[in-house]
Formats: structure tokens, sequence, C-alpha cells
């Protein structure tokens, strides 16, 4: 019996880490040992994580198998369709110019600003009051 091939990504998205095993089957997607379903409630968030796999083709020739840790829903699922991308280059690296202008391989750098003293938020200051 042959060995079963498989392919690994990481994701990464605000404050979520996704890793991301992809193996040939028939388009099983497993979120935290979960079905995408039952861990997403939302159909655009779904939506998000298979565009990489509709991009190149490959939507219902892989099985995902995910591991997902911090953040939102947003940021969980953002970070699941980067390692999908990544994951999908090992398998063919000539799927590197659709992802890439898909904009589906750039880690996108946008995170929370951090809170500044004197103020009560990021930008937000205390209240003025003249007297």
């Amino acid at each position: 019996m042959a060995a079963q091939v498989q392919y690994y990504g990481t994701g990464r998205r605000k404050n979520s880490v996704a890793r991301v095993f992809v193996e040939p089957g028939d388009g099983n997607i497993t979120v935290n040992d979960r079905d995408i379903n039952e861990y997403f409630d939302f159909e655009t968030l779904r939506s998000v994580i298979r565009q990489p796999l509709q991009e190149t083709a490959t939507e219902g020739q892989y099985d995902l198998k995910v591991n997902v840790d911090g953040g939102g829903f947003s940021g969980q699922a953002g970070a699941i369709q980067h390692g999908v991308a990544r994951a999908l280059l090992q398998i063919d690296p000539e799927f590197r110019k659709t992802l890439k202008d898909g904009g589906y391989l750039t880690r996108d750098s946008r995170m929370k600003e951090r809170k500044k003293y004197g103020l009560k938020s990021a930008r937000r200051s205390p209240q003025f009051s003249k007297r």
C-alpha cells in the first residue's frame, strides 16, 4: 500500500495562525476536527477559504485538514485561505502566477494598532473639558 501524499501550508492573518494539510481526496474540508459548514456559520467565510481552489480549478480534488488558532472567525478564514494557497504551490509550482495575481500568496500585514499612553485607545483621546 502506497503512503498517502500530504502537502502543507502555514497561513497567517491578524492574530490567527492556520496549519493546512492538503491531500488527494474528494473535496472534504475539516477545520479543527469539525466540518467546515459546522465551524463557519457564514457562507462568505466558507467561500473565502475555497477561493484559491476555485482559481486553480482544483476544487473537489483535494481534502483539506486544518488546525487554526487565535483571532476571530474572519481572521481565521483569511489565515486558512493563505495556508491553502501556500500548500497548492507545493502541489504544482505552475499555480504561482494564478495565485499571485489573485493576491492569495501575500500575507495581509494589517494588524491592530497598539494603545498609546495618555490616550484611551490607539487614537481616542480623553474627553476634553474646558473646566
